[in-house]
């Protein structure tokens, strides 16, 4: 009997070690695929990153289009604001020069009274 349980010892150990070998296998097995599955992760990021920053472009180069379009309507209503003050001013200089012929008109018909 003693032979038989040494056998018996022999099978549980190699048995033992069969079954460590394979769950170390398994380990193995499940560390490289979560390293697959970290790249594949990695690469999503990525391409969401890239999504993001393609659409942040996108809305930073409208709002510099806007801001253009804006100063682009402000220079126009200030060069018409412009303009119309221009031809108000001539107008009004328009005005004091012929109040000032007036004037000169006057004083040679009429006779300067001195005092």
């Amino acid at each position: 009997m003693g032979e038989s349980q040494s056998r018996y010892s022999i099978v549980e150990r190699l048995t033992t070690m069969k079954l460590e070998i394979m769950n170390g296998k398994l380990a193995l097995k499940d560390e490289v695929r979560n390293k697959e599955q970290n790249i594949a992760k990695l690469k999503n990021d990525l391409d969401n990153w890239k999504k993001d920053v393609q659409e942040d472009i996108k809305r930073e180069q409208r709002k510099r289009e806007i801001e253009i379009d804006r100063s682009a309507q402000d220079y126009k209503n200030a060069e018409e604001q412009m303009n119309d003050q221009i031809k108000v001013f001539e107008e009004q200089v328009k005005a004091i020069e012929e109040a000032l012929k007036s004037i000169e008109e006057i004083s040679k018909t009429s006779p300067t009274i001195q005092s």
